[in-house]
């Protein structure tokens, strides 16, 4: 079965094609035959080669119409960012992290996990339950649903293996995109879950949650019953449209800065306990092997954490002179404090730029100058948040966690820069 982001990146090429040939009709031919012509690229390319037509560059844009007016707004052919997927039905999907501007992930980019497919739920047909350790238990509709206070809000939501593959097998062609790419951030909207807990009837004695999703997997997490009681949210709404099928569609659970497992999608039922549910999901998976013979479990805050998106693989340096290091940082503890950045492999260190906004659980863009003299160099990024945590290195994280560690990858990312100016993945700084 196709994803539907191909189905969608498809009928971006049709509405493209419709548009050039309405828009064609009145080109005048000696401008036509004047033009240069590009085949469009990436998720659509095998659409616009299946009927030869070719999107119509002209030299000077200014010399002839452009498109029509259409149902559907369209990226340039020239601009064609991918996620990059790993799996089938169990597996993921990475945001092209060195592709984007800001922070907000464009929403067919946004990075999924799925552990048995994409949920394909009716939205006549959804409900959520809430039940369990309640004075009052709840059956609601989407319709209803929509009929309480909203609120909307900027977060990230960081799949809680983020990072892995470049810790356990490294390799100097890796992009910041295979790196870190299970990271993405969008301006949610819904109900928060305290609204829906307090019509409820939260009894003495809940402590916990367990919220169960819809999909055939079934992935269900437990929470704290304070997490829902706090910035928790029941979210529809994804970058002003809907959300996406891969990211949950028509509605998740939102736990701002908790890993990416516990924001449940398609989510069906919440179920009120005094202690966790203790499912597959978070005990053979979702609990962390460290040294000692013991395991970390309930991990459920998403670290600080940097990363420079660039100069980073697959780029290359073409002359000396100054360079922009950018990158972004984020954490689960709330603001990121500062960031700073070495060039030389972590021996001194300075201040970078924060840009924008700097929101609560979302992650900032950051920015440093380097004059590169065209000598070897390492590009590292650090960051700390306003809790005073500092993103540690990769041998004091391999030490405390150790290499068996599955999850919560915070370890400073490194990229080296060679002398002509290649820039790989450099592991173990």
């Amino acid at each position: 079965m196709k994803r539907p982001t191909d189905e969608a990146s498809a009928r971006e090429g049709d509405i493209t094609r419709r548009a050039l040939l309405a828009s064609a009709a009145g080109i005048a031919g000696a401008a036509v035959l004047g033009s240069h012509r590009l085949l469009a690229q990436g998720p659509a390319a095998g659409a616009a080669a299946a009927d030869t037509t070719a999107i119509v560059v002209p030299p000077d844009p200014t010399a002839v119409p452009g498109l029509v007016t259409s149902a559907r707004g369209i990226r340039s052919p020239f601009v064609h960012p991918e996620r990059a997927p790993a799996g089938v039905l169990s597996g993921a999907s990475f945001a092209p992290l060195q592709n984007m501007s800001g922070t907000i992930t464009p929403s067919d980019l946004f990075f999924e996990r799925i552990h048995n497919g994409v949920a394909l739920v009716d939205p006549q047909q959804w409900k959520l339950m809430i039940h369990g350790m309640v004075e009052r238990p709840l059956m609601i509709d989407l319709e209803q649903l929509l009929r309480y206070p909203t609120v909307t809000r900027t977060y990230f939501i960081e799949c809680s293996g983020n990072g892995r593959s470049a810790y356990r097998a490294p390799k100097p062609e890796m992009t910041p995109q295979v790196v870190d790419g299970l990271l993405s951030t969008a301006e949610w909207t819904g109900v928060p879950l305290a609204t829906l807990l307090r019509e409820a009837g939260v009894k003495p004695g809940a402590t916990w949650f367990v919220a169960e999703g819809g999909d055939a997997a079934r992935l269900s997490r437990s929470v704290p019953v304070q997490k829902g009681l706090d910035d928790a949210l029941v979210v529809w709404g994804q970058n002003g449209e809907a959300l996406r099928p891969s990211n949950g569609y028509p509605v998740r659970l939102l736990l701002p800065g908790f890993e990416g497992n516990t924001n449940i999608k398609w989510v069906r039922r919440i179920e009120l306990s005094d202690q966790p549910n203790m499912s597959k999901d978070e005990t053979s998976k979702y609990t962390d092997p460290i040294p000692g013979s013991k395991a970390r479990q309930f991990s459920f805050v998403m670290d600080v954490k940097s990363v420079i998106t660039s100069p980073a693989f697959p780029q290359q340096l073409t002359e000396k002179g100054w360079w922009p290091i950018r990158g972004l940082a984020w954490t689960g503890r709330g603001k990121v404090a500062k960031v700073e950045v070495s060039t030389d492999g972590g021996k001194t260190w300075q201040a970078a730029r924060i840009e924008g906004n700097n929101l609560p659980l979302a992650p900032v863009r950051f920015e440093c100058m380097w004059k590169w003299d065209g000598n070897p160099a390492v590009l590292m990024s650090r960051a700390t948040d306003e809790m005073g945590a500092v993103q540690p290195t990769w041998a004091e994280f391999k030490r405390v966690r150790g290499a068996g560690t599955d999850y919560h990858f915070s370890y400073i990312r490194g990229w080296s820069v060679a002398s002509d100016g290649a820039v790989k993945y450099e592991a173990e700084v």
